[in-house]
């Protein structure tokens, strides 16, 4: 089963009355279910917010929409604690050749400075010699 496929399935369940559209009460028993608590008026809110349409009802395309903007943002926190994990010790805000070496000496990967300088070159878009988070951004994505 295909992304799409697993979006349509969940957005069926959710879509209790099968009119194509998640209403805010809808919206508020999928978030129950979830154990949050969601008023009938947060609910409302948030279908108002999510709605692309201005019918106050959330469309499939709408869901995927939050859904995969949710996807993103925890890729690019997962990205910034990796990130942390290798940026040096100063906290300059970007990745050394000498903050590299000692990460990848920790995951059991024997580099010098000189290899961990050529790795880095290769996405230093900017030719200082570092990687900053966006950098690092683009080589893991």
């Amino acid at each position: 089963m295909d992304k799409e496929q697993q979006y349509q399935r969940v957005f069926r369940h959710l879509d209790k009355n099968g009119d194509g559209k998640i209403s805010p009460p809808e919206l508020q028993i999928c978030i129950g279910k979830i154990g949050e608590e969601l008023s009938l008026e947060e609910a409302e809110i948030v279908a108002e917010l999510m709605d692309s349409d201005g019918d106050g009802l959330l469309s499939f395309e709408d869901v995927v929409k939050v859904v995969e903007a949710a996807n993103e943002e925890e890729k690019v926190n997962d990205l910034k604690m990796a990130f942390r994990m290798y940026e040096e010790a100063e906290g300059c805000g970007c990745i050394t050749p000498k903050s590299l070496r000692r990460m990848l000496s920790k995951l059991g990967e024997s580099r010098s400075v000189d290899e961990c300088r050529l790795m880095i070159a290769k996405f230093d878009l900017d030719g200082n010699g570092f990687l900053d988070f966006d950098e690092f951004q683009d080589m893991m994505l």
